[in-house]
């Protein structure tokens, strides 16, 4: 699971595993599901970076718990998180929710400060939002 990542050996034959990208709670987290037998879930599932790792470390069933945990935490205030999320490994699932999300309620989140950031950093994204949103409404 963790070949891609640098691991050192000490003189008494103790591996050391470095990962930079987490946080120390997430990396809690993550141990605390690997050994719990896939059995615990904790309100850290929640954060994007565990999503992350699970999909980098191939540790599916975490991918697919946090995902649901994702998903049943959508609101306004983060589905465009979520749709920035989604394009990272991309997963159709989390990025059909959350497209479908904000088109649904594209009046509320189009207004909100968020979204002008989202199009300065999503400009694709912001694209394929408003052209979804302007066939929604039945114009063409």
């Amino acid at each position: 699971m963790l070949e891609s990542d640098e691991v050192k050996i000490s003189s008494e034959k103790v591996e050391t595993v470095t990962l930079r990208e987490m946080k120390k709670e997430e990396l809690e987290a993550l141990v605390e599901f690997i050994y719990s037998d896939g059995s615990v879930l904790c309100a850290k599932m929640k954060q994007h970076v565990l999503y992350l790792a699970a999909d980098k470390y191939v540790i599916l069933h975490l991918r697919d718990l946090c995902r649901t945990e994702l998903i049943s935490s959508l609101n306004s205030e983060n589905a465009l998180d979520f749709l920035e999320l989604a394009q990272i490994p991309f997963d159709t699932v989390i990025n059909d929710v959350a497209f479908s999300f904000i088109i649904t309620n594209i009046s509320t989140i189009a207004s909100s400060e968020k979204f002008k950031l989202f199009v300065v950093n999503n400009p694709y994204l912001a694209v394929e939002i408003m052209k979804a949103s302007i066939y929604s409404d039945g114009s063409n």
